[in-house]
C-alpha cells in the first residue's frame, strides 16, 4: 500500500522504504528517504501519518522506483542501528510464505511490543559514587562542621564499589548531597536498574562443577562440537531415554560455544520449566549468571524490555526461553537447544501460527549454527528426517547413574471396576498399596491425571441434564475449592446448583474426577501422608510452583499430585512410584496424533521414577491396556512404536509422509459460518493443484468455543508450500462477511 501525497518539492523516485505502522491496525505505507539519512531494513523510524507523527519499523527498501506521485518523507531514525537483524527479517519473510500471513503479523512477533512500544523505556535510578575514600583529617573537620555530609560520606566509604542509591540515603538528603557534589566530594549520576525476572524466581545458585560423561553423552557431546566447525550443520536429534543425562550433554557444549566467543538459546516448552532451566544453567556458568537472561510471555513489559536489550547489545549470551524465545536478536549464535522438541506448546496458536521448533531449525540454517533438538519420545516428524538423511541421529540409550529404565506395569480398569461393583476407582488396589509400601519406607511417590478440578461435569439422574458452558459445547467443570463450575476452554464460571436447573430434582451428581477430587480421596487412603497438588488452579500465586517443587526436593511432601505441570524436566532422586491414574484420557480424541501423544506422555511422566540410587515402578491405570501406545510404553520401546505408527501414518499420507493444514471459519451464527467455508470449499476445488487433497466441510470437534460456531477444511499435500500459495489466492480474491472470521493453520497439530 502507498501513501502518496500530491506535494510540490517532493522527490521523485528517490530511495522508498515501506513501513509497518505501529498500533493494532496493521497499516503499511511507502516514505521516501530524505538524503543523508541512512536507513535500513528493520530499522525503527518515525513518519508523518495524516496530520499526525508516528512510529514504525522499515520492513524493505525499493531503490530508484519512478512513481507518478510524491511521497512524504520520513521524519527521523529512532534508533540508528536496526532492531531486527538481517537473518531474523529473512526468517520472517519465510514464516510469512510458509504459513500463510502477512508479513505484517510476523515483524510483531519478531519485534515485541514491549520494545516497539515508545512508553517503555530503561529504569534508571539516580546513584551517589565516592571516587576515593577521604583522608582522616578531612572526615574530621566535617564531623563538627558538617555532621550530615559527615555521616553520607562514612556511608558511602563503606558501601561496595564507593557507591549507593540517592534513595537509600534517606529524605532530606538532596540538599547535602548537592552541595557535596559542588565541593568535589562525590559526583551524582544516573544509572540503568535492570528489571530481573528472576530476582525473586530463583533461589541462590550455587556453583556446579561438569560432571563425568559416560561412552554415550561423550560420542553426544563430540558430534556436537564437530557440528561448530562445520560452515553447514545438519540439526542432531539427540534421543534419549528419561534420566539419560542429556541436560549435562546441552551444559558442556554450551561452554564451548561460550568459550569460542559465540551466545547459546535454549528453548523449553513451558514457561513453568523456565526456572530450572535458568537455574541449571546459573549454576554451571556461576561466574556469568549475568549473562544469562530470560524471555518468555510471562514477563511484564518493563522485564521483556531490559532483557531483550540486554540480549541485543550482547550483555547477555545465554536466552533461555518458551517458544517465542526463538526470535531473540542473539548476534553470533553458535548453539540451539530445543528440549522436548515433541512437546505441541512449540506450535504458536494464534497468527502466526508458526511452530517453534521448525523456526528454530530454519535459523539455525539460516545463521548457520548447530542446533541439537532433544527428547525421549522425538515426534515423528523428526524421528522421519533422520531417517531421510536430513538430520544426525545421536542416541542415549542408558540411565546417566547406570540405573535401570523403571518397571511398568499396566492396571486394567474394567477388572477393577468389576471388584466394586461396577463403580469406576480412582485408585486400583494395586496403586493403593504400593502407596502405602513407599509411605514407610520413607519413599516418594508422583500421581499424574491430566485433568483438574474436582469432577468432570455436574449430571441430573433422573432428566439426564448436563451443565453445559452457554458458550462452549463442554460441560463444566465442578471446582470444589472455589464452589464454582468452571469451563476449561473459555474460562466461563457459574454458581454450582443444588437441584437440576431442567426437572428440579435435587439429586444432580458429580461424574467423572479430576486433580482436586484425587486429592480429596488420598487425604482419605493415606491420612498421615503429606500431599500436595500442582495444576494450574493450585499454581496462580507466583512463584507457587518453585515452593511446592522446592518442598517436595526436600522431602516435606509424600505424594504429589498433577496434570502435565509435572510430565517432564523434574529429576527428584528420592521419587521410586509413578501413578498414572487414567492414561486413555488423550487416547481416544479425534486426531491421528492421539496414539503418539498417549505414548509421549505416558513415557515422560513414568520417567519421573527411579532417577536414583533406588529402583522405580510406574502403575498405569486403563481401560484399554492392549493399545500399542500403552505397550510400547511399559516397555520404553521407542523404536517398535515408532515402526507400527510410521506405517499408519504412510498408509493415509499423514504427515511425516505429507503436511496437513487446517482451514477453520467461525461466527457467532452458524449458518453463516457453514456457509462461508462451503462457498471457499468450492472456489479451493476449482483448479486445485496437483497433489493437495481437500477434505469436505465439517463441523469442528468442538463445535463452539467462546461463543462462536466453527467448521473446518482438511487439507493434505506431499509440498506445503503449493498448499499455501492456493488457499491464500483463494482467501485473497473472495470477501468474507463481517462477522466470519476465516483462520488457515499450515501444520496443524489442533483439529478441536
Amino acid at each position: 500500500m502507498n501513501l502518496g501525497v500530491r506535494i510540490l518539492g517532493v522527490r521523485l523516485g528517490a530511495v522508498n522504504v515501506r513501513v509497518l505502522i505501529d498500533g493494532p491496525s496493521e497499516l503499511v505505507f511507502d516514505y521516501a528517504v530524505p538524503e543523508g539519512l541512512d536507513v535500513r531494513p528493520g530499522c525503527r523510524v518515525r513518519v508523518p501519518l495524516r496530520r499526525k507523527s508516528s512510529s514504525g519499523t522499515v520492513l524493505s527498501i525499493v531503490d530508484g522506483v519512478q512513481m507518478d506521485f510524491a511521497l512524504r518523507d520520513l521524519e527521523s531514525l529512532i534508533d540508528p542501528d536496526p532492531l531486527i537483524t538481517p537473518v531474523l527479517l529473512r526468517a520472517g519473510e519465510w514464516i510469512a510464505n510458509y504459513y500463510g500471513c502477512g508479513i505484517e503479523t510476523v515483524i510483531r512477533s519478531l519485534l515485541p511490543e514491549s520494545v516497539r512500544s515508545e512508553e517503555n523505556s530503561a529504569k534508571t535510578r539516580r546513584i551517589v559514587i565516592l571516587d576515593r575514600v577521604p583522608e582522616e583529617a578531612v572526615m574530621e573537620k566535617l564531623v563538627k562542621r558538617a555532621p550530615r555530609q559527615h555521616a553520607v560520606l562514612a556511608l558511602l566509604s563503606h558501601a561496595p564499589d564507593l557507591r549507593m542509591a540517592v534513595a537509600d540515603l534517606g529524605d532530606g538528603s538532596a540538599a547535602v548531597l548537592k552541595a557535596m557534589e559542588k565541593a568535589g566530594l562525590l559526583r551524582i549520576e544516573q544509572e540503568e536498574v535492570r528489571r530481573d525476572p528472576e530476582a525473586d524466581g530463583v533461589d541462590e545458585v550455587l556453583e556446579s562443577q561438569p560432571l563425568a560423561l559416560n561412552q554415550d553423552q561423550q560420542r553426544a557431546l563430540d558430534a556436537i562440537l564437530a557440528s561448530l566447525q562445520t560452515p553447514a550443520p545438519k540439526p542432531i536429534l539427540l534421543l534419549g531415554v528419561t534420566g539419560s543425562g542429556k541436560t549435562e550433554v546441552y551444559l558442556q557444549a554450551a561452554r564451548h560455544v561460550l568459550d569460542l566467543g559465540k551466545t547459546v538459546l535454549v528453548l523449553v516448552p513451558e514457561i513453568s520449566l523456565t526456572p530450572q532451566t535458568v537455574r541449571r544453567f546459573k549454576s554451571r556458568f556461576a561466574a556469568m549468571q549475568e549473562q544469562v537472561a530470560v524471555l518468555h510471555s510471562n514477563l511484564s513489559q518493563g522485564e521483556r524490555f531490559d532483557e531483550w536489550h540486554r540480549i541485543r547489545k550482547g550483555v547477555a549470551r545465554i536466552v533461555i526461553g518458551a517458544r517465542s524465545a526463538v526470535f531473540a536478536p542473539l548476534p553470533d549464535l553458535g548453539l540451539i537447544v530445543v528440549d522436548e522438541e515433541h512437546e505441541n506448546t512449540y506450535k504458536q496458536e494464534n497468527v502466526p501460527r508458526y511452530h517453534g521448533r521448525d523456526v528454530a531449525v530454519l535459523r539455525a540454517a539460516f545463521e548457520p549454527c548447530a542446533i541439537v533438538l532433544g527428547s525421549a519420545t522425538p515426534s515423528l516428524e523428526s524421528w522421519h528426517n533422520t531417517q531421510t538423511g536430513k538430520y544426525e541421529l545421536l542416541r542415549l540409550d542408558q540411565r546417566a547413574d547406570g540405573q535401570a529404565m523403571p518397571l511398568v506395569r499396566i492396571v486394567d480398569m474394567r477388572l477393577e471396576a468389576a471388584k466394586h461393583k461396577g463403580a469406576p476407582a480412582i485408585l486400583s488396589d494395586k496403586l493403593r498399596t504400593a502407596l502405602e509400601q513407599r509411605l514407610e519406607k520413607g519413599e516418594q511417590s508422583i500421581l499424574f491425571l491430566n485433568r483438574r478440578g474436582f469432577a468432570r461435569s455436574l449430571q441430573c439422574p433422573q432428566c439426564g441434564h448436563v451443565c453445559q458452558c452457554p458458550h462452549c459445547s463442554v460441560a463444566l467443570t465442578y471446582h470444589r475449592t472455589d464452589e464454582r463450575l468452571v469451563c476449561h476452554v473459555c474460562g466461563h464460571q457459574a454458581i454450582v446448583p443444588r437441584k437440576c436447573p431442567e426437572c428440579k430434582d435435587p439429586a444432580i451428581i458429580l461424574q467423572g474426577y479430576g486433580t482436586q477430587k484425587v486429592e480429596e480421596v488420598m487425604a482419605k487412603v493415606l491420612p498421615k501422608a503429606k500431599i500436595a497438588r500442582i495444576d494450574a488452579d493450585a499454581m496462580r500465586r507466583k512463584h507457587a510452583l518453585r515452593d511446592i517443587l522446592n518442598a517436595f526436593k526436600s522431602h516435606k511432601i509424600d505424594v504429589l499430585i498433577g496434570t502435565q505441570m509435572i510430565a517432564k524436566g523434574l529429576h527428584f532422586p528420592n521419587v521410586t512410584l509413578v501413578g498414572i491414574l487414567n492414561a486413555d484420557l488423550s487416547l481416544h480424541i479425534p486426531d491421528f496424533r492421539a496414539g503418539e501423544r498417549t505414548f509421549q506422555l505416558i513415557t515422560q511422566v513414568a520417567g519421573r521414577a527411579g532417577r536414583g540410587e533406588l529402583e522405580g515402578e510406574v502403575i498405569v491405570q486403563t481401560y484399554t491396556p492392549h493399545s500399542p501406545s500403552i505397550q510400547y510404553a511399559r516397555k520404553h520401546d521407542f523404536d517398535g512404536f515408532s515402526e507400527q505408527e510410521m506405517e499408519f501414518r504412510r498408509q493415509f499420507a499423514f504427515p511425516p509422509y505429507g503436511h496437513c493444514a487446517v482451514l477453520t471459519a467461525r461466527s457467532n451464527h452458524e449458518r453463516r459460518a457453514e456457509f462461508t467455508l462451503q462457498t471457499l470449499h468450492l472456489r479451493l476445488a476449482e483448479n486445485l493443484p496437483a497433489g493437495i487433497g481437500l477434505g469436505e466441510v465439517l463441523p469442528s470437534p468442538l463445535i463452539r468455543s467462546h461463543g462462536q460456531f466453527r467448521f473446518q477444511i482438511t487439507l493434505r499435500s506431499e509440498r506445503a508450500r503449493p498448499l499455501t500459495r492456493h488457499v491464500q489466492a483463494v482467501l485473497a480474491r473472495t470477501t468474507l462477511p463481517e462477522d466470519v472470521t476465516v483462520v488457515f493453520d499450515m501444520d496443524a497439530l489442533s483439529f478441536s
